[in-house]
């Protein structure tokens, strides 16, 4: 088992990893961390009390935190000829149709999110083996199929943020940098603890949330009270 680095057993003195605490303790405590080379990303992970085999209590959606992720995202636009230079306007790095569809196709994968208009998914169904598997395939659940193929694009190049349940009924998400000011990762936490608890099944049984916990790329875990 590897030994802890000197910075992560700094994070942990003074507090107790297994206790819970508020958010807005557990948001103070995770900035005073020493601070790395880079920007580390901030996520928040809930425990759901969800079947994850379950078709009706999947978890999957997507939203807009207050104040973004801090990383601008790559987006391409699979749309009608007519959309093409508005959608790489609203700052999709490709868009198009048939010959988007192809240029995936032949390998290129330079982006981060694909949206489509809803008439275009006959075309970009052909790369269902392709961008399944890696999370990227336009869907209605996730908010990446939609009429308003513009304001997507904005959307989600500003930050917009996918989720979904993993097997074990975990939903994670970044919510931000270290280097955000407080009151932001707090916000944005909050309103993805609020998002996630508004999705709960009809069919979930006993206790919904059942953990919840935020950290950075390089740092302890903290414990959020439910």
């Amino acid at each position: 088992m590897a030994t802890p680095g000197k910075r992560y057993r700094a994070d942990l003195e003074g507090w107790d990893r297994e206790q819970p605490m508020p958010l807005d303790e557990a948001v103070n405590r995770i900035t005073q961390f020493k601070k790395t080379k880079f920007d580390q990303s901030v996520e928040l992970c809930m425990h759901l009390g969800i079947d994850a085999k379950q078709a009706d209590q999947a978890i999957r959606g997507s939203v807009s935190l207050p104040h973004g992720i801090g990383v601008a995202r790559r987006v391409v636009a699979f749309c009608s000829a007519d959309k093409i230079e508005d959608a790489k306007g609203a700052g999709a790095i490709e868009a198009g149709g048939e010959e988007l569809v192809k240029k995936i196709g032949d390998g290129w994968m330079e982006f981060d999110v694909a949206v489509a208009s809803p008439d275009m998914m006959r075309v970009v169904s052909k790369l269902g083996r392709t961008l399944g598997p890696k999370g990227l395939m336009p869907s209605p659940k996730s908010g990446t199929v939609t009429p308003d193929i513009i304001g997507a694009v904005k959307e989600y190049g500003a930050g917009k943020v996918e989720f979904r349940n993993d097997a074990g009924g975990n939903v994670q998400v970044s919510v931000g940098k270290l280097s955000f000011d407080a009151d932001k990762l707090r916000d944005n936490a909050q309103s993805f603890i609020d998002t996630i608890m508004r999705m709960k099944p009809a069919s979930t049984k006993g206790v919904f949330v059942k953990k919840i916990s935020l950290s950075g790329t390089m740092t302890p875990g903290i414990r959020i009270a439910v």
